[in-house]
């Protein structure tokens, strides 16, 4: 019997979705299967939502059932958990209800896609499982697909090492009156950093399921990031540190035997998955990262995937595969190398080409312009980002300058700087017209390279305009139909408990004018 591709796919699919609980959700009757009594929280990583459509958002949880449990029940056994939405802070306004099963094979983590809600408005959630009862979260659904929106306000985050710093910026973040939180990757850490240390991450670099488990667990446990989840939905991509430093496909800096590395990689995906507000879980070491919003006619939203699908890196170490600097690699004008695999690419450059509403926002890991500094033996490109991509990048930016699409902004993270840019089809050719924008949010912890450093780069690179990389932070963005403004928020590194953040710098771009201005 011959099977089509896509039949192949549609299979595949649903037997991952069966595994994983995933299905729509069962509203089973109270009780169907005995709940325990438990004498701690088992909700003491909180509760979290994403993936903000106007007719549905996804809500998460994790059970951690060492939470003190009385005698009689087996921990390694499945629990039922009702959550209900509610249509007022009071939670008198019931919306909707129901009953799903945590299960052991998924860390007991939570995932309901909860569909048939009415678009741009604002829910409260709440999860209960026997006499425990979880936090209220507070989301939102995207308004109508073709809804006149005059407004958007989120906020541009990464790059969250526990150990180099407070997660402050996230109570700062949870205050702020948003729509939604942008993740664009690094997470959690998997390697530590001993010269940079303010609280310890505890245990050894994790390769395996449970140790990414409990590496998650562990920054699930931070009160200011939970405060920011309960606060607002997420819309989320991940990098390289949710996996290992600068992986590559299927290639890890130490070139373990990629059918080794791909099972790590399928571990790291998964326990991603199982504490993400996310509906469609990983089939081993593939995961659907790239995905599209819309928000109303104001803006249509991509996040991308660039770790899956990428070629290695070029001019590689022979001893050690990480990101570096090289100078006279000719390896990086290969046509074929791409960033985001073929496939993402095609549907990237159609989806911009098609795309109707008026501002077009592009959430990835990294910073697409140029960073490349001149030495006197040539000219020095990190090999790690999009300099190390270049026909990729060339692709990108073409396509978007053919099809005429204009209000096109690029929000990146991964370089732990505040940065603010140009897009040109020819990096810092003055010649060469500016295509689109970019705005990289910095980082929220984790180090930054020094003033010296971010002077350098500007100087060999024009279409730079900020860099800042001695300041920890985020990024406010506000968006209306006739402009769009990013703040940089920011305070001193190392982050501390208490911190202060403040403007570091702000930027306009105008609707139909390509370019930043100062705001």
């Amino acid at each position: 019997m011959n099977l089509r591709r896509r039949d192949l796919n549609r299979a595949a699919l649903w037997l991952a979705l069966g595994a994983w609980g995933v299905r729509p959700t069962t509203t089973r009757a109270a009780g169907a299967v005995g709940a325990p009594r438990w004498q701690g929280n088992p909700f003491s990583l909180g509760v979290a939502s994403g993936q903000p459509r106007p007719d549905s958002v996804v809500l998460w949880t994790r059970l951690l059932p060492d939470a003190a449990i009385e005698s009689g029940w087996n921990a390694e056994a499945e629990c039922p958990v009702r959550y209900e939405i509610f249509g007022d802070e009071a939670l008198r306004q019931s919306v909707r209800s129901g009953e799903v099963m945590a299960w052991p094979s998924r860390a007991h983590s939570v995932h309901v896609r909860a569909d048939g809600l009415a678009p741009g408005r604002s829910y409260w959630y709440r999860f209960t499982c026997g006499n425990a009862v979880s936090t209220v979260g507070r989301t939102c659904t995207a308004p109508a697909a073709d809804g006149e929106v005059q407004r958007l306000r989120f906020a541009l985050a990464s790059c969250q090492h526990w150990e180099q710093g407070f997660f402050t910026a996230h109570r700062e973040i949870a205050q702020r009156d948003l729509d939604f939180v942008m993740f664009v990757g690094d997470y959690i850490y998997e390697g530590s950093s001993p010269a940079y240390t303010v609280r310890q991450h505890g245990s050894w670099t994790p390769h395996t399921l449970p140790q990414y488990r409990a590496r998650h667990a562990l920054y699930k446990s931070d009160a200011d990031l939970q405060a920011s989840h309960a606060a607002h939905p997420w819309i989320v991509t991940l990098d390289d540190h949710e996996v290992v430093n600068d992986y590559a496909d299927d290639r890890d800096p130490a070139y373990t035997d990629p059918a080794r590395f791909l099972q790590r990689r399928a571990a790291a995906y998964r326990a991603y998955f199982e504490h993400m507000p996310l509906s469609v879980p990983p089939q081993g070491a593939a995961m659907q990262i790239h995905d599209r919003f819309t928000w109303g006619r104001l803006a249509d939203i991509w996040t991308l995937d660039s770790r899956q699908h990428r070629s290695h890196h070029a001019c590689p170490d022979s001893q050690r595969d990480n990101g570096r600097s090289v100078i006279g690699c000719a390896e990086l004008e290969d046509a074929s190398r791409t960033m985001l695999g073929a496939e993402q690419e095609q549907w990237l450059a159609a989806g911009l080409a098609g795309a109707a509403r008026r501002w077009k926002l592009i959430g990835q890991q990294t910073q697409i312009s140029a960073t490349s500094v001149d030495t006197p033996q040539g000219r020095s490109v990190w090999t790690d980002g999009w300099d190390g991509y270049p026909a990729a990048r060339h692709r990108l930016l073409q396509g978007i300058a053919e099809a005429g699409v204009r209000n096109v902004v690029a929000l990146g993270g991964d370089v732990h700087r505040h940065a603010a840019a140009n897009l040109r089809v020819v990096p810092n050719d003055a010649a060469s017209p500016i295509v689109a924008t970019e705005f990289v949010g910095g980082s929220l912890t984790s180090r930054g390279a020094s003033q010296v450093a971010m002077a350098r780069m500007r100087r060999d690179n024009p279409d730079v305009l900020h860099a800042r990389g001695d300041e920890r932070g985020w990024a406010l963005l506000d968006l209306r139909p006739d402009a769009l403004q990013c703040e940089f928020r920011a305070t001193a590194h190392p982050v501390a408990a208490d911190a202060v953040f403040s403007r570091q710098a702000a930027f306009t771009v105008l609707a139909d004018r390509a370019g930043i201005e100062a705001a």
